[in-house]
């Protein structure tokens, strides 16, 4: 189930750099030379690979893919996935956005009429370098995607515990670079970084990936900033860097949060320092108590 709920999300980030690619009218030709070389390096993938053989296609009327219908279907495992996730509060936000993205394709019709009331940004999609951008792209996938093992794996680990599983983790990328849909180079370097430390909490955390993050994560900025300028959709890029940026913060704003939940619905709260304890606070000086509300939020 988490191999298929990976597999949506690898699906989507390549999906959304080939939107870009459009966007900066690209004909299929070039976007196909881009796949091969990217299939040549980090990304080298079954997924890289079947894209740039799709892109390559042509029958006689032409091209094949720009005929094929937008709305994706889904047989319901990246929805499992995501379930599982909610289930076990495991945020597994890229897997989430591959899912509701495949949704909302589905709404061609009300998409169309749509497009014809709701204007966007009026800049045109354009770069200076468009091979220094296309690098930017590629950059941008390969931090995703590390992202989305990582959460995939974030929600294996929750539910070995929980279910009292002795996982081999290492194995399992291993198992899935054999002839698996995900399969590609990539997964050898996850199952080195959990040979490196089978207790690895995070693949954030490894050596390899916090270089491959500190190296790429200026493009991945770049990407999704200009995406957002120019109107292009890029749910699964965006979710992706905002769970980073949310990872490496050793402070969210919660705090807010769960002040706000007492104060509608006297849930309590924790203090910085004094974990365990939970108070209340009287915050509109009116009285109340911990079982005055039935808000559940």
């Amino acid at each position: 189930m988490v191999h298929n709920g990976i597999e949506y999300g690898d699906m989507q980030l390549i999906c959304e750099a080939y939107h870009l690619m459009l966007a900066l009218g690209m004909t299929q030709k070039e976007m196909a030379q881009e796949f091969d070389e990217w299939n040549k390096g980090v990304l080298d993938s079954f997924l890289i690979e079947i894209t740039r053989d799709i892109l390559n296609y042509r029958d006689e009327e032409g091209y094949l893919l720009e005929r094929i219908r937008d709305t994706a279907g889904q047989k319901g495992t990246g929805k499992w996935t995501a379930i599982a996730a909610l289930h076990h509060g495991v945020p597994v936000t890229l897997i989430g956005e591959a899912v509701f993205s495949r949704c909302l394709s589905a709404l061609k019709e009300e998409r169309a009429r749509a497009s014809k009331q709701l204007a966007g940004p009026s800049t045109k999609a354009s770069v200076a370098d468009r091979k220094k951008f296309l690098t930017h792209i590629r950059n941008a996938l390969y931090c995703a995607k590390i992202v989305s093992y990582a959460q995939g794996f974030m929600l294996l680990r929750e539910a070995a515990n929980e279910y009292k599983w002795n996982l081999n983790y290492g194995g399992i990328a291993l198992m899935w670079r054999g002839g698996c849909i995900i399969r590609s180079v990539f997964l050898g370097n996850i199952r080195d970084a959990f040979v490196r430390n089978p207790q690895l909490s995070n693949l954030l955390l490894d050596d390899f990936f916090k270089q491959a993050m500190m190296d790429n994560q200026q493009s991945w900025r770049e990407v999704v900033s200009q995406a957002v300028l120019w109107g292009v959709p890029v749910p699964a890029l965006s979710a992706a860097l905002a769970f980073f940026d949310g990872y490496r913060s050793e402070r969210l704003p919660a705090n807010l949060l769960q002040a706000q939940r007492d104060y509608f619905g006297a849930h309590t709260y924790e203090l910085l320092g004094k974990e365990g304890k939970f108070v209340h606070t009287n915050w509109t000086g009116k009285g109340g108590n911990v079982s005055a509300s039935t808000y559940l939020a």
